[in-house]
């Protein structure tokens, strides 16, 4: 089992450089902020369309397919499981709900411009059913497949999109763009260095997890330990000897980090200040801005939920 190579969420494809790539970490991360904020309030088929943007954003993007086979195939499994069970469940409203139109046909009668003759006018009804289907214990309704629908887009795009700004933009870049985003709140005399600092460190710090977190399984399977013989009470024990033994590793990771720090000179934000990138932004930056922009045209205007 190897998590760096089969599910490398949150790490950062270096090579082969995409066009992703190449644009500015604050148009990125304008991007990443309008698909997790254009969600609130809009209909179904706007939340639709978002998964379909990112998954043709990933192949026009030429992305490896080592890289998101497997992250956008569990990711999309567990959005169908969410889908079906959430169709499926009691809407939990409580509420015995009557058929919209009576069950006998009705004759609507309508008079006619002509004062001397009247005439009888049919008028087609549309049918309207609450539940879409009911077989034995399984129903469907409307409102349980509206849910449905909301909570697995809801998993694939908060995901998803964080895992593609995250792939395709360096620790360096999201930390020089979040820094110049926030240049204003200086002015409120907020640590605007410390906390982009800090956001470096964590996001350099997730494949020392997953290399913490791979090596501890490795040498559990390793051991070849008979779980039955165990029981349920003594592999509850392994685990969180394990659990344990994993904290104590990445605490020291973080200890061997701040030594290096403190051994490079580094004692203040402030004083030791790092230039990780010159942002100027380019034609295809701009491009994006243009294309964020129809983004939210088309959300403002047939995105919204009625």
């Amino acid at each position: 089992m190897d998590l760096l190579r089969s599910l490398p969420l949150g790490l950062y494809l270096e090579q082969p450089q995409t066009w992703l790539h190449k644009i500015d970490p604050r148009v990125k991360f304008a991007w990443l902020m309008s698909f997790l904020t254009s969600y609130v309030l809009a209909n179904n088929n706007w939340r639709v369309l978002l998964v379909v943007i990112l998954i043709i954003a990933t192949l026009i993007a030429r992305i490896p397919r080592r890289v998101w086979q497997q992250q956008m195939g569990w990711l999309l499994m567990l959005s169908f499981f969410v889908l079906a069970i959430a169709a499926i469940s009691p809407e939990g409203l409580g509420v015995d709900y009557q058929p919209r139109l009576p069950a006998n046909e009705q004759i609507l009668t309508q008079p006619s411009n002509s004062n001397n003759l009247a005439q009888e006018q049919v008028v087609d009804k549309k049918k309207y059913s609450y539940v879409l289907f009911h077989k034995g214990p399984v129903k469907v309704t409307r409102y349980s497949l509206d849910l449905a629908v909301r909570l697995s887009t809801l998993i694939f795009t908060v995901i998803y999109s964080t895992n593609l700004y995250l792939l395709t933009t360096a620790p360096e870049e999201i930390t020089s763009g979040i820094e110049s985003l926030m240049q204003p709140l200086r002015r409120f005399k907020l640590p605007v260095t410390e906390i982009a600092l800090t956001l470096t460190l964590s996001l350099r710090f997730i494949p020392l997890v997953l290399e913490e977190v791979q090596n501890l399984f490795r040498s559990v399977m390793t051991r070849a330990i008979n779980w039955k013989k165990l029981g349920l009470k003594g592999a509850f024990k392994v685990w969180l000897t394990v659990a344990e033994r994993l904290l104590e590793n990445l605490l020291l990771r973080a200890d061997q980090m701040a030594n290096a720090m403190m051994v490079r000179g580094f004692t203040s934000p402030n004083e030791h200040r790092v230039q990780w990138h010159d942002l100027r932004l380019k034609g295809r930056d701009w491009l994006a801005i243009a294309t964020l922009i129809l983004f939210w045209g088309i959300r403002l205007a047939i995105g919204t939920q009625v």
